[in-house]
């Protein structure tokens, strides 16, 4: 790996904010922007001036296919009164909003821009579940997997029997982290399922006396989910609540010179490291139980901030499918190869675990609209490291959290190290 570069000067987070995540009818893109932007005008410390803001950067993977609509940048910053500002969208699949936070911190470090607004979109309820299905296929390669049959389902259920046949993880597995992730979700009021899976559970039987209809004995979560009406399988071991939403939502942050940060936040936070990876298609893959630019894109990241995965007290890592969650904290080097199952399995990555993952109810119960969720983990890092999250924030003293935002099946992958400084 080349040595990873120091920023040329440091970069400081000083707002954040974001729409609620779920289904809108009669939103579009441009609506929930303006929601995250207001709400991120409204998150900054100090009162300052708009007119500050010296450009404009979209993660967006699809409003061309999505709604119909290209060229998204510079119509956002005509919403939000940002226009004639440079507005520039940037496209990385799932990993786009994280691409563009990359981008943003870039475009401050190098001293072109000392105030930047970093945001990502995406509206994808309009469109049927078939034709969802169908744009995002095309994060995959087109002329060689899409025509075999494989969707992103088939692609991560290959990822899970990989690992579950190298390590010895079961489905049980998998349907804990979606558990854990929905505990953490109740507590998000900007969660699209904002509830524990033992609620949904309790809501099916509810609605089964209301009709009539016979009332199911599930004992307990687990049977719950195991049972193929309530959790059919989509793409074995993959179940319906294995899979992550399909989702709108938008979510914003405003990124400063280190220099200025004081001047707008009481608590600023600090970027400490970041790294960004490619990686070919999954076919071409040597093994399936791991994704390389993940490794690569961490290895970066902490190399920048002068720690090591140790020194992350908590992190928000891009969990589209449960399998995902697993794969990325042995990825980050939260757990060695093979055992972050039993980690799981063991509350490691609960709320009071030794490591939290997750907190905000990740891509799976928080919600994942695609553009939106890269920019939505450093929302609830920005939250936790200020203490600021509410019910579900950590208890204990926080130095640093971690992003981890994903492409399509690990083309791209981009992590950020945020630190909060005494």
């Amino acid at each position: 790996m080349a040595e990873q570069h120091k920023l040329a000067r440091g970069v400081a987070l000083v707002g954040a904010g974001m729409s609620k995540f779920g289904a809108f009818k009669g939103k579009s893109s441009r609506d929930l922007f303006v929601e995250a932007f207001n709400e991120m005008l409204a998150s900054v410390d100090q009162p300052f001036d708009p007119n500050q803001i010296e450009a404009l950067f979209v993660g967006n993977y699809s409003s061309d296919l999505f709604e119909g609509q290209g060229h998204l940048a510079p119509i956002l910053a005509s919403w939000t009164g940002l226009n004639p500002l440079p507005a520039v969208r940037v496209e990385d699949a799932c990993a786009s909003a994280g691409a563009a936070v990359y981008q943003g911190i870039l475009a401050v470090a190098s001293g072109m821009y000392d105030v930047v607004v970093v945001g990502g979109v995406e509206k994808m309820t309009d469109l049927p579940t078939e034709k969802v299905t169908d744009t995002l296929a095309t994060a995959a390669d087109t002329q060689f997997e899409i025509p075999a049959g494989f969707t992103f389902p088939g692609f991560y259920a290959a990822m899970a029997t990989s690992y579950m046949h190298a390590y010895g993880a079961t489905p049980e597995t998998l349907m804990k982290v979606g558990i854990k992730n929905h505990n953490n979700g109740s507590l998000n009021e900007k969660a699209q399922f904002g509830a524990k899976i033992s609620t949904l559970m309790e809501a099916r039987k509810a609605s089964a006396a209301k009709k009539g209809l016979p009332i199911p004995e599930w004992k307990d979560e687990l049977e719950f989910l195991h049972d193929d009406k309530a959790n059919p399988v989509i793409a074995w071991p993959l179940r319906l609540y294995d899979c992550s939403p399909v989702s709108d939502g938008a979510a914003v942050v405003l990124l400063v010179s280190e220099d200025l940060a004081k001047k707008f936040s009481d608590c600023p936070i600090y970027i400490a490291g970041m790294g960004q990876a490619s990686d070919g298609a999954l076919h071409d893959r040597k093994e399936l139980n791991s994704i390389p630019s993940a490794r690569l894109a961490g290895q970066k990241a902490y190399q920048m901030a002068g720690v090591g995965p140790e020194d992350i007290d908590f992190a928000e890592v891009h969990d589209c499918f449960t399998i995902a969650e697993l794969l990325a904290t042995e990825d980050l080097g939260f757990f060695e190869r093979g055992t972050a199952w039993k980690a799981a399995e063991n509350g490691e990555t609960s709320r009071d675990g030794s490591k939290p993952i997750n907190l905000s109810g990740g891509l799976k119960s928080k919600g994942h609209p695609v553009g939106a969720s890269g920019v939505g983990q450093v929302v609830e890092v920005w939250k936790q490291l200020r203490g600021q999250a509410g019910e579900r924030q950590i208890k204990r003293p926080l130095k640093y959290g971690l992003t981890h935002n994903v492409g399509g099946t690990g083309q791209t992958c981009v992590v950020h190290i945020f630190e909060k400084r005494d």
